[in-house]
Parts: C-alpha cells; structure tokens; sequence
C-alpha cells in the first residue's frame, strides 16, 4: 500500500517537503552505509573501516542540524495541516532514529577495533552476530524505502524481523554467559561481543520504529506496541 501525495498549489511548499524528504533519505543512505562498514570492520578488523564510520558520523550530524532547521521553517512559515503536517512529524522522529543508529554503528567500530587490537581468536557466536547485522541492515533498508515511497506494504515484515532480532540477541547473549561462567578469561572478549550484539537489537529498534512513523504519516495511526496482527490489520484497511 503507498500513497501519493497531491501537489499543493504552492510550488514552493511542495518543493520544501520534497527537499526535507530528500535530505532524510540522504542521511538514511549515510547511516545504512555506516552500519554495512562496521559489519564489515567486524569480520575484517580493519581500522580503515572503522575510521570511515566515525567520519561519517561529523556528516550525519550535520545533516540532522539542516533537517531540524528546515522542517522548523516549513511548520513556522507553512502551518501546515493534516498530512502534510504528520509527514513532517515522521521526518524530524526517523532522523532522531537515523542519528541514533549511526551511534550504533559507531559503538561497533570501536569494539570492532578493540577486538582486532587484542589479538584475539574467532568471535564465539560470529555467525548469529554476522546473521543479526545481516537482518538489522535488511530492515533499515526496507523502512528507508517504505519512507521514501510512502509504502506500508513493508512494515509487518520490519515488526517480525526486530522479533527475530531480539530471539538472535537472547541466544547470543545465553551462550557468552557460559563461555564465561565455563572460561572466565573469555569474560573481556565476550562483553565486547555482547555490546556488539546490544547494538545491532538497537539498530533493529530503531528501524522498527521508522517503518511505524511512515504508517503514521500516511494513515494518522500510531501503531507503536501493538501486535503485528493489529498492524496488518491498520495498514491493510482503507485510509
């Protein structure tokens, strides 16, 4: 389900959505590129990587700054109404999400380089940390793209996702507590893992949470904490 927006008759206030919609899908694509180099700074150890997440991180703020100040405008000089006013709600919430993702992209880095400093052998549970990243990226590009379309047809899938999230994050977490409790020299290694893995549900939060704003501005419902069955159910009915 997507909606598409009719022009106003003012050329300008069109153009004004239009640019604040495309400077969130800028530092969306900023963020997204953030948390695929610190998966990758992970597996590789790589301080070029890790050094490219907190570079981009001066620009991800900069661009929450040009947002904040242009969406104010537009509210100040526009007074805009009904979904044009909702739309803009959910742009100035999904870049509070947007820049807090890229703090987490930045968490892993440094744990990442930390890890890779240490000399230390495999990551145990690479595989679920190197699934959850996989699933984590996959939902943050699916809410960008239901932003950018104004599509819904995507958000049940994104709830689900941040479920399995939050299982792999469980079983990660159960199975380092008895690396350490059978190892205790593993214990430093394997927070390190842990803050990882917190990130990364983090990341997948955050997604959720732009996929639910979308709904909101398309359909003036707040589906935040309620089922997956109810949000099917709001997005599937007519607007």
């Amino acid at each position: 389900m997507s909606s598409v927006q009719t022009p106003h008759t003012s050329r300008e206030f069109d153009q004004q959505l239009g640019q604040a919609r495309d400077l969130v899908l800028e530092m969306g694509a900023r963020v997204e590129r953030q948390v695929d180099d610190a998966l990758r700074c992970l597996a590789s150890g790589s301080d070029a990587l890790a050094d490219q997440v907190l570079r981009h991180e001066a620009v991800v703020n900069a661009l929450e700054r040009s947002i904040d100040e242009l969406v104010g405008q537009i509210i100040a000089r526009r007074q805009p109404a009904a979904s044009d006013l909702r739309l803009l709600t959910a742009l100035i919430k999904t870049t509070t999400d947007l820049e807090r993702i890229g703090d987490e992209a930045k968490k892993i880095a440094l744990c990442s380089r930390k890890i890779g400093a240490a000399g230390r052998p495999p990551l145990p549970r690479y595989l679920e940390i190197r699934h959850m990243g996989s699933v984590a990226l996959e939902m943050l590009r699916a809410a960008l793209v239901s932003l950018e379309r104004l599509d819904l047809e995507r958000t049940a899938q994104i709830v689900r996702m941040d479920d399995e999230v939050d299982d792999a994050f469980r079983a990660v977490l159960r199975q380092l507590i008895t690396y350490m409790i059978e190892d205790p020299r593993t214990i430093s290694g394997c927070l390190d893992i842990v803050f990882v893995a917190k990130a990364l549900e983090r990341v997948g939060d955050h997604a959720k949470n732009i996929s639910e704003y979308v709904v909101y501005a398309v359909k003036g419902k707040d589906v935040r904490h309620i089922s997956v069955e109810e949000i099917e159910r709001e997005v599937g009915s007519a607007p």
